[in-house]
């Protein structure tokens, strides 16, 4: 079976009820993140693929990853389930479906070894999902076109949930879509941050769309339903098991432009979803943070690595002119102070260097002083005192009190 289109097309009718119910029903039956089930739904199709998977005629090694999930299909009523509380079956068939974003993952997972050869582990291959299950009213390929995650250290510091915080607002001001997971620290000052503008957030969940983890974030995840949306490979009712959070990283990686990396240790799973954002060819960018700060260690790590062009990062300009369009998102140069001082010609930096604080000297003890001739000291004093950087004391030439 062929995949979706990538780019954008016409129109297109919603997934068929049969098509939609063999991927709700593939979604709990099977582990996301697997290569084998994935290649196996795009060459059979959705319905057949289940089909064979509960008549247990399915490919051994496909059939195993089913296992004693065989014999159960609660599928409808995991949809309808989804349906009283506001959420859907997002499906590569359906026109919402984020085709462009997820393409990176089609192309990653085809240089995985053949079937029947290993294949990388769960928690780290690049699959594409079979399913989304999306909670909230924006459509999800259109939240997600112009969307950014930024994703951090649980144990975040206050410096790093205030960037983190900032970089959001400023992202949802410029109208991108600030994309994390909704865990304590730098994923909660994110969403909260791009909240504040008023802008969208996406949390991506490794559990079910009708349960919050973790629950003290009840009130956050209500407010990012009112303009945003969550989204979960898992359907209803699923638990935020640990390995689930390590499959789903590869999907904040690519639903999005690019990564940030606010604040990380030396090993945590922000550094992981940075490091699937370059295997995908993702934009990977990492915020600095004191020297002596554990937990700024895996950003200094990842900006070390030549070989995945991690860009610094300090502000949400930055980020747009990483991902944004060529010649449309550039960033402008920080602003400089500027003096008086900064136009001056070489002879009038040494003149000026040459006038003593307080008492007035003589043209002719500047010059010497400056190693110039008298006339050349002449010639810039004029414009030395216009300046506000020279005075004239009625005896000499000093300083301008305040110059």
């Amino acid at each position: 079976m062929s995949g979706p289109p990538v780019g954008p097309g016409p129109e297109q009718p919603p997934a068929p009820p049969e098509v939609r119910r063999a991927r709700a029903w593939l979604s709990r039956a099977v582990e996301p993140g697997n290569v084998a089930l994935w290649r196996f739904v795009e060459r059979e199709g959705p319905v057949a693929a289940a089909t064979s998977l509960r008549s247990g005629v399915a490919p051994a090694r496909v059939q195993a990853l089913v296992g004693p999930r065989a014999d159960e299909d609660v599928s409808g009523a995991d949809l309808r389930r989804a349906e009283r509380l506001g959420a859907r079956l997002v499906c590569p068939e359906d026109q919402e479906w984020p085709a462009l974003p997820l393409h990176a993952l089609a192309l990653a997972v085809a240089a995985e070894p053949a079937d029947g050869a290993p294949a990388t582990d769960r928690t780290q291959a690049l699959v594409p999902p079979v399913a989304l299950w999306v909670r909230g009213e924006p459509r999800l390929d259109d939240l997600v076109d112009r969307s950014v995650a930024l994703v951090g250290s649980r144990a975040s510091t206050a410096y790093g949930e205030h960037v983190a915080g900032e970089l959001a607002h400023g992202l949802g001001e410029r109208g991108w879509t600030v994309l994390s997971g909704g865990a304590y620290g730098i994923d909660a000052a994110a969403h909260r941050g791009a909240l504040a503008a008023g802008a969208p957030t996406v949390v991506v969940l490794a559990c079910g769309v009708d349960r919050v983890y973790p629950v003290a974030h009840s009130t956050l995840f209500a407010r990012v339903l009112d303009d945003g949306l969550l989204v979960s490979e898992w359907p209803p009712g699923c638990a935020p098991l640990r390995h689930r959070f390590l499959v789903r990283n590869r999907l904040i990686a690519g639903l999005t432009r690019g990564t940030v990396v606010v604040e990380a240790a030396a090993r945590s799973g922000a550094q992981a979803t940075a490091n699937r954002a370059h295997r995908l060819g993702k934009a990977v960018m990492a915020v600095p943070g004191p020297v002596t700060s554990a937990m700024s260690v895996g950003c200094h790590e990842l900006l070390r690595e030549r070989e995945k062009d991690v860009t610094l990062v300090a502000t949400a300009a930055h980020v747009v002119d990483r991902v944004g369009g060529i010649g449309t998102d550039l960033a402008e140069r920080a602003a400089t102070p500027t003096t008086p001082r900064d136009s001056l010609s070489d002879v009038a930096r040494r003149v000026l260097d040459a006038c003593p604080v307080r008492t007035g000297v003589p043209p002719e003890r500047l010059a010497a002083v400056a190693g110039c001739d008298v006339v050349d000291v002449l010639r810039v004093l004029p414009a030395l005192e216009l300046a506000d950087l020279v005075q004239w004391t009625g005896t000499g030439w000093r300083l301008h009190r305040g110059g």
